[in-house]
């Protein structure tokens, strides 16, 4: 087998850094994710925007997102046996805000949301929403990784999906 030459050079690359909490972020702030917020109710209701939303299992249906035992909603999420998951749209980037902002009224006057199945609170108006029993809390670092599993939900909300790049929250371009 020959290998032609343009295939033998090597691309150009930076300059290697060591690895850091600031080089992880600068290198995941080029990903472009979508937009959750996960929601869980203790004595009062909890919840925050995660970017780390992933599926996990279709059989049976799992999933998985990341939470800082530092958040003010670890509490809450680190005792609930049922959390809300919540897929925001590109019209609900306040929300999303709202959800990240540290000190936030998260379920105040401006969030429109009822009490879902299992007593979960769920967001109005999103494109989808799942409820799900957690059957993990694996530690990573100074997060947890919460592994939960889907028991009832609804993907038929209307609109395109919000993401986040760049520190930002974003739209997708047609």
């Amino acid at each position: 087998m020959t290998v032609s030459p343009e295939l033998r050079t090597v691309p150009t690359i930076g300059a290697p850094r060591q690895a850091s909490p600031d080089l992880l972020r600068s290198v995941f702030r080029r990903h472009a994710a979508g937009v959750a917020v996960i929601t869980a109710h203790g004595e009062r209701p909890v919840g925050f925007t995660a970017t780390s939303l992933n599926s996990v299992a279709a059989e049976p249906p799992l999933i998985s997102f990341g939470v800082g035992t530092g958040s003010s909603s670890w509490p809450v999420v680190s005792e609930a046996e049922f959390i809300g998951v919540h897929i925001l749209g590109e019209h609900q980037q306040e929300l999303a805000a709202t959800f990240a902002r540290s000190g936030a009224d998260r379920f105040g006057e401006g969030t429109r949301w009822s009490i879902g199945p299992e007593g979960v609170p769920v967001l109005d108006g999103v494109l989808a929403w799942l409820v799900c029993r957690v059957v993990a809390r694996v530690p990573a670092g100074d997060h947890r990784i919460v592994i939960a599993q889907a028991v009832a939900g609804d993907p038929d909300g209307a609109g395109r999906p919000l993401l986040y790049h760049h520190g930002r929250f974003n739209a997708l371009r047609d």
